[in-house]
C-alpha cells in the first residue's frame, strides 16, 4: 500500500469502499436535488473533487450526457481503478479519472460549468487552498455544491448512549489530529464569499431515524467499518471497541431508539 493510501483516514480498502456506495445510495436523493437546483445539465464539465470510488461520477456522467463530461479527481490510486471498472462495466465513457492529489497540486484550468465535493475539504490541512484551486477550475457563472459537516457532535441517539457519544469523540479527536476539521462547514461560505462568489443556497441536513430506516444503514456501516480501524491505529482498545459495538447493537434493537445524525452543510455557490 503506498503513503497516500495509507494517509487516508478511513482506509481505503474492500469495507470502506463498500461503506461508500451504501453512504452514496443513501445521500442520492439530496445530491440530485442539489444538482439540479445548481444548474447542472446536459452537455457541461463538471468537476468531482475527491471523488473516492466514483459513485457520484457516475450519476454526474449520466446527467451530462455524451456531449458533456465529468472530471473525477482523487489521490487514490485504488478508489480511482475502482471508478474506471464500474463506468467500463456501464459503458460509460465521459468520466476522466485523474490521480491528483488534492493538498497539494495544481488542478487543470478545465473552465468547467460545474464542481461537487462531498467531505473533501474537511480532511485537507488546507482546506482554503483547495477551495481557491477548485474554483479557478470553474468558469465565471460555474456552480459549485459542496456537502460538508457543520457540527459533526449532533450525532447522538435518543435515549443519549455514552458508549455512542464517546465513538464520536474519538472519531472527531483523531480527525483534528490528523490536520482535518470535522466542523468545515462553518468556514466555507465566508471563505466562498471572500472569494467572489455569490453564495444561493445554505441548507442545513440532520436526520433522525429509528432502526431499520434506510438512513440508519449509512451511521451503522460507519461504525462497524471504523471501530477496526481505530483500533488497529491505536486510538482505542480492543475492550473499549467491543463495549461501544455492544451499545450500539442495543440501540439497534430497540424500537425506542433514534438515530440523529451529524450536521451537513448542503452549500450551492456561483463562481462570480
Amino acid at each position: 500500500m503506498t503513503r497516500t493510501e495509507k494517509d487516508y483516514i478511513l482506509g481505503t480498502h474492500d469495507d470502506e469502499i463498500a461503506r461508500l456506495g451504501l453512504q452514496h445510495r443513501v445521500w442520492r436523493p439530496f445530491t440530485s436535488d442539489a444538482w439540479q437546483r445548481a444548474g447542472f445539465a446536459s452537455g457541461q464539465t463538471i468537476l468531482d473533487i475527491g471523488c473516492g470510488p466514483g459513485y457520484a461520477s457516475l450519476d454526474l456522467a449520466e446527467i451530462v450526457g455524451p456531449t458533456g463530461a465529468v472530471l473525477a479527481f482523487d489521490r487514490s490510486r485504488r478508489f480511482l481503478d475502482a471508478l474506471e471498472h464500474a463506468a467500463k462495466a456501464r459503458g460509460i465513457v465521459n468520466i476522466r479519472a485523474q490521480e491528483v492529489d488534492l493538498e497539494l497540486s495544481p488542478l487543470p484550468d478545465a473552465h468547467a460549468d460545474g464542481a461537487w465535493c462531498r467531505w473533501v475539504f474537511a480532511f485537507m490541512k488546507d482546506p482554503r487552498g483547495l477551495l481557491s484551486r477548485v474554483l479557478g477550475a470553474l468558469r465565471p457563472g460555474g456552480s459549485i455544491v459542496i456537502h460538508e459537516y457543520f457540527d459533526y457532535s449532533t450525532w447522538r441517539t435518543s435515549p443519549r448512549s455514552a458508549a455512542i457519544e464517546e465513538f464520536v469523540r474519538v472519531v472527531m479527536e483523531t480527525w483534528r489530529r490528523s490536520g482535518g476539521e470535522p466542523d468545515i462547514g462553518l468556514d466555507l461560505p465566508a471563505w466562498l464569499e471572500a472569494s467572489g462568489c455569490e453564495v444561493r443556497s445554505l441548507k442545513p441536513i440532520v436526520h433522525v431515524v429509528p432502526p431499520g430506516h434506510p438512513i440508519w444503514e449509512w451511521p451503522k456501516a460507519f461504525v462497524e467499518v471504523n471501530l477496526t480501524r481505530l483500533t488497529d491505529l491505536g486510538h482505542l482498545t480492543s475492550e473499549r471497541a467491543e463495549a461501544i459495538r455492544v451499545s450500539f447493537r442495543e440501540c439497534e434493537r430497540s424500537p425506542h431508539t433514534r438515530m440523529i445524525t451529524p450536521a451537513v452543510l448542503e452549500i450551492i455557490a456561483v463562481r462570480r
